[in-house]
């Protein structure tokens, strides 16, 4: 197990404003971050991303994926919002991630800049998946390509699933900030996720942060099943 602890972000996923921020404001007191996405975004806007979220920290996972120009014009349009963390695909290749970098640096205050992370390979997908899209090889290998190609084109880390942070660690050393969604308390649902783990499991692999959406929103106490996920972690 490695030395630095392993936090919580609250996945607030529905388009509903008034239920983002009930969720946000029960689940503050065990999480350090909650998080925001396309689904939200699209359906309310950032200036809802901005209330929704209140003063809690923000991981902003739009997942920015396009021509490099434009994926660090889209990153100075997020700038007001002052997200902790900000997604883009590692699959967008050196130039667009370098883009990002630059726009971060560029576009943040030097105290104020959120952790660039890259997405690897989407936990919504297997070895069968992967391999429809044209890429050989196994997830981990995939995972381990992308997250070397992302690091040295200056992402401050990965988003990637539990089952690939062993070999992450190996091939990159300490330094990467892991985000690893794909989180299910033993006896959850595992709905759309295909490489999951328990929040324990992802604790003792080395996570630095774990996302978790609906065991705990859809929970008859979104409170007390946060605080069970956050005890989990701690124990």
């Amino acid at each position: 197990m490695r030395g630095r602890s392993t936090r919580l972000i609250v996945a607030l996923d529905t388009k509903d404003t008034a239920q983002a921020a009930r969720w946000r404001h029960e689940t503050m007191g065990a999480a350090g971050a909650v998080k925001l996405g396309l689904e939200f975004t699209y359906a309310r806007g950032l200036d809802a991303v901005r209330e929704a979220a209140g003063d809690a920290p923000l991981f902003l996972d739009l997942k920015l994926h396009d021509i490099p120009n434009t994926v660090a014009s889209a990153i100075g349009s997020l700038a007001a919002l002052r997200p902790a963390m900000l997604t883009i695909h590692a699959s967008g290749g050196r130039a667009m991630i370098a883009a990002a970098r630059a726009a971060v640096d560029e576009t943040f205050p030097a105290g104020a800049r959120p952790l660039l992370l890259a997405v690897t390979v989407l936990t919504s997908m297997d070895a069968e998946a992967l391999h429809e899209t044209g890429v050989e090889g196994s997830v981990a290998e995939q995972v381990v390509r992308l997250g070397r190609l992302a690091v040295g084109a200056g992402a401050d880390g990965l988003i990637c699933s539990s089952h690939e942070i062993a070999p992450l660690r190996q091939a990159l050393g300490e330094k990467p900030v892991l985000v690893v969604p794909g989180i299910r308390p033993a006896g959850s649902a595992v709905g759309d996720q295909k490489r999951v783990m328990t929040p324990a499991q992802a604790r003792a692999a080395g996570a630095d942060w774990i996302v978790v959406g609906r065991p705990i929103t859809r929970a008859p106490d979104p409170a007390a099943a946060a605080r069970a996920i956050a005890a989990e972690l701690s124990a």
